[in-house]
């Protein structure tokens, strides 16, 4: 389980509690150690005066063994009670003769026994040899003991009082002076919450204006770098539109291509077909004829090229981006014979998203495009493969190479750069020690799921 955590109020609170205990401990036992050492004195100075006026006493009485004695009690009788001290005055038997009388100073009063044992010293008995009685002084402590407890007692209540005003002013004091924490832990909940138009005032304390400061300057740059992040959406969601929309308006010149001119050129070549064929007697007709099919053949192999970059990897055939990438390459290869291509796409577990379909696919037809008319090269690999979440395409010809041809800015490298940046890919352009140029491209995979019949998605 987790140990509670006390708050800042409790912690001083605490600190300032312990401190003031140990200061009363401190001075209760400073003033125990002073208050016995005072009744020590006081009890000794009373015990010396009246030792010396007993040794009077005592003197007068020794010189007159008939009468002394009789004196003796009658000015003992007549001083009575001594100043923190008991007399008593014992027989030849050891019977008592005489004790001098209670206290009258707080009669019936007495400290608590273990207070008066505190602060009550060790004091020793005097005793005074007067012929056939004997006087004992006894040191009495108990007026000077009670007088001390009372002062103790009215000093913890003064004591209690100023405590619990200390506690009152300390109480105060602490709400006035971490009453900004609440401002802070406010601004700092609702920043955590994303929302940062909170800003901190000034508190005129340093320590708490540095961390107001700091915050403020720290919830501006996050305010700021929100802003940016939400403009950055806000264009994220026009190029993505904005791409959709001119893939749509691709398809759909492709499709009127297709349609229209792709309809007009096929009648246009059944037509020089049937008159080819009506004018083997007629060789003014028959060549031209002739250079009109081979024509319209060339303008079906234009259109099917503009449709082929016009249309999606993934519109074609059954969506798959191998199957595009396969058709490529052998309509790229009907067009280049004098240079071999060895393509070798893997089909995907689960089909890409169509930006990265449409990515890979233009950069195979860049790829391609420079070896026919750069690179001199006899023979093209083309290799498609998925690794996890990526998607690898690797385009390798035995050519010229790059550095041949770099300086002249004819493989379109920042086109393919930028549309490999938009997808948070990677582009690599090796030459190997064999020669040629070795095209390495590295994409994520996003993909995308529609429903389907037999509950496959692509």
């Amino acid at each position: 389980m987790r140990r509670r955590a006390f708050g800042l109020r409790a912690r001083v609170g605490l600190v300032l509690g312990g401190a003031l205990v140990v200061a009363s401990a401190l001075g209760t036992a400073w003033w125990v150690g002073e208050t016995r050492r005072a009744i020590g004195e006081e009890v000794e100075a009373a015990s010396r005066v009246a030792e010396q006026w007993l040794n009077v006493l005592v003197a007068e009485t020794l010189r007159d063994e008939a009468d002394g004695p009789r004196r003796l009690m009658a000015h003992l009788r007549a001083v009575g009670r001594l100043r923190a001290n008991q007399l008593e005055v014992v027989g030849p038997q050891g019977e008592p003769l005489y004790i001098s009388p209670e206290p009258t100073y707080k009669a019936g009063r007495f400290a608590p026994a273990w207070f008066a044992d505190l602060v009550s010293p060790a004091l020793p008995l005097r005793r005074f040899d007067a012929g056939d009685r004997q006087l004992v002084l006894r040191p009495d402590t108990s007026r000077a003991a009670l007088d001390a407890w009372d002062d103790l007692v009215a000093g913890l209540g003064w004591a209690g009082a100023a405590l619990l005003l200390v506690a009152f002013a300390s109480r105060v004091a602490l709400n006035r002076a971490l009453a900004p924490l609440g401002q802070i832990d406010a601004a700092l909940a609702r920043g955590a919450e994303g929302h940062f138009d909170r800003r901190l005032p000034s508190y005129r304390v340093a320590e708490l204006d540095r961390l107001a400061a700091s915050y403020n300057r720290l919830a501006e740059r996050l305010d700021d770098s929100e802003a940016r992040n939400v403009r950055l959406e806000q264009d994220q969601a026009f190029a993505n539109a904005l791409r959709e929309r001119l893939t749509e308006e691709r398809r759909l010149i492709a499709r009127e291509l297709h349609d229209e001119l792709g309809q007009g050129i096929a009648a246009v070549r059944a037509l020089s077909g049937a008159i080819l064929q009506r004018c083997d007697d007629a060789p003014h007709i028959h060549g031209p004829a002739q250079a009109i099919l081979a024509m319209t053949g060339q303008l079906q192999d234009g259109v099917r090229a503009i449709l082929q970059r016009l249309r999606p990897a993934g519109a074609g055939g059954d969506g798959r981006l191998d199957v595009a990438v396969g058709d490529y390459c052998r309509q790229w290869a009907t067009h280049h014979p004098q240079i071999r291509i060895d393509c070798d796409a893997a089909r995907p577990d689960v089909p890409p998203g169509e930006a990265a379909s449409v990515a890979v696919l233009r950069l195979l037809q860049e790829s391609l495009t420079n070896v026919a008319r750069h690179s001199q090269a006899s023979a093209v690999e083309v290799r498609l493969r998925f690794d996890g979440d990526a998607i690898a395409l690797d385009v390798r010809d035995n050519g010229r190479g790059l550095a041949q041809e770099a300086g002249r800015g004819r493989f379109g490298l920042a086109g393919m750069r930028e549309r490999v940046a938009e997808l948070h890919g990677e582009l690599q352009l090796d030459t190997p020690l064999g020669g040629g140029l070795h095209v390495r491209v590295r994409l994520p995979q996003t993909r995308s799921f529609k429903e389907s019949s037999d509950g496959l998605y692509a």
